[in-house]
Order: C-alpha cells, then structure tokens, then sequence
C-alpha cells in the first residue's frame, strides 16, 4: 500500500494562535468549552492545568476565563465582565470577521441568515450578535425582501456556495457567506486526491474534520488516537491519501504517517 500525505494538514492559524493563546495562561485558568474540537489538544491542556467548563457559572469570581476559538456571543461577554472575570480571548479572526458583519447587517435592519449547524458553538456566537427575532439558520427563512447571509466558517465550501446560489433566487442578498481558507484548501486538495481511499485524522466533533470526509471521492476512514489508526481495516486498499482537520496536532499527523508507512509499505 502506498501512503500519501495530502496538503496541507497540521493546524490553521487560527487554531495556532488559539493554542498559543491556551498556553500563555497558568494553570488553573478556566476555559470555555473546548477551545477547538480536538481530544488530543483538550487533553494536553488539562494535564497542564486548564480547567474545562461549560458554563461561566462555574467559573469563580475573579478568575481567568478563555474564550474558545469559535468565539461566544455578546451576553456572554457581558456576562463574564459582571462576574469580574478576567477574559483572555482565543477567537478565530475568520470567526471575529463573520460576527462583524452580521452586526453590520442587523444595525442597517437586514434579517440575518446563517448557514450552519445550529447547534454548534460557532453558530451560537454568530446568532448572539443579532437582536431578538433577527436571526434566522438556514433552512429557517425570514418574510423579507433582502438579507444578509453569513456562514458558519467550517461548512462544505460547496454546499455553501450552492445555498448562497439558491437563495439569490428567493431574495436580494447581501453575503460574506463562505468557509475560511484553511477549510477551503483542505477540502480543495481532498477532491483533487485521486486515491482509492482517504484516511482523516480528526476528531469527530470537528466540523471540519467531518466536512474533508464527506467531500471525498473515494472510500473514506477517520481515526481521533492512534488506538483508532492501529484499528483500521486496510484491507484492499493500494493508494491511501492522509489528510487531517484544521484543529489535529501536527505530531499526530506524522506519527499516524510513520506508522501507516512502516506497516503498510
């Protein structure tokens, strides 16, 4: 079997200055939610000493908090200065510059589309900025005439493009609607792979992890630890492609491909 590394892969910048930003605070910082959908990055920062949590309520008075690389919303934040908190904030700028413009569109009276999971912490964020009843997420659609329309920044790129193209159909639209490059570029070199099958390194929580293996042409296996690479069923398979989602450690990429190589080659 030949095993062929994909780029790019390792973290994006904004998963990099999120890191950074982790590191910088002393043990017994407390961080909101996971800073990036990683198993492997979460776990290195609790040895180290941060404190995950899902509420600023458990968060005493005073203490440090980290906001998480797909950013919160505005009451959150209000929330935090309140209980005193010290903020250190690891938001994705891509995230910082899609929460920017659907503030811009709810101050000039645009309804505000949102194209994600609902769900999802990013979302979340994107939604908070809007004032009551001014959000909509996609397939949700307000009775308007004109909208702005913003994205969740690790969606399929083409799904996107194909939902900004539908609704140009329905209503006048204003749009940055669109993935970050990072997640655009990943999933660009996945469709270019022409290997009969594609090995995502990634947790399963990663939005964007999930999106490399939904875009691929080919047979597709995703592994989170090494327990998860040493388990695979290869079995078949002459040309496997190794890519991974913006959030996975570079180390764990190369020793996943150093494993894959002296087993399989």
């Amino acid at each position: 079997m030949k095993v062929v590394p994909i780029e790019p892969h390792g973290f994006c910048a904004g998963v990099t200055g999120a890191v950074r930003k982790a590191l910088s605070l002393k043990a017994g910082a407390y961080c909101l939610h996971e800073l990036v959908h990683n198993e492997l990055v979460v776990n290195g920062l609790r040895k180290r000493g941060i404190v995950f949590v899902e509420s600023l309520d458990d968060v005493p008075h005073g203490a440090t908090v980290l906001f998480s690389a797909h950013g919160v919303s505005p009451s959150v934040r209000r929330k935090a200065e309140e209980r005193g908190l010290v903020v250190a904030d690891a938001t994705c700028p891509f995230v910082t510059r899609v929460h920017k413009a659907a503030r811009e569109f709810s101050s000039r009276g645009l309804p505000v589309v949102v194209i994600g999971n609902p769900a999802h912490a990013e979302v979340k964020g994107i939604v908070g900025e809007v004032g009551d009843g001014g959000a909509f997420v996609y397939p949700e659609l307000p009775d308007a005439k004109r909208i702005g329309l913003v994205s969740q920044t690790t969606m399929n790129a083409d799904e996107v493009a194909r939902i900004v193209a539908d609704l140009r159909k329905r209503f006048e639209v204003e749009t940055v609607a669109e993935v970050c490059h990072a997640t655009k570029e990943r999933q660009d070199a996945v469709r270019a792979f022409r290997g009969d099958a594609l090995l995502v390194l990634g947790s399963d929580q990663s939005s964007n992890t999930r999106r490399l293996c939904e875009v691929a042409r080919c047979r597709t296996f995703r592994a989170g630890t090494m327990d998860d690479v040493r388990s695979l069923d290869l079995k078949g398979v002459e040309v496997l492609g190794v890519t991974s989602g913006a959030s996975t450690p570079e180390d764990f990429f190369e020793l996943a491909v150093e494993y894959l190589k002296e087993r399989f080659q």
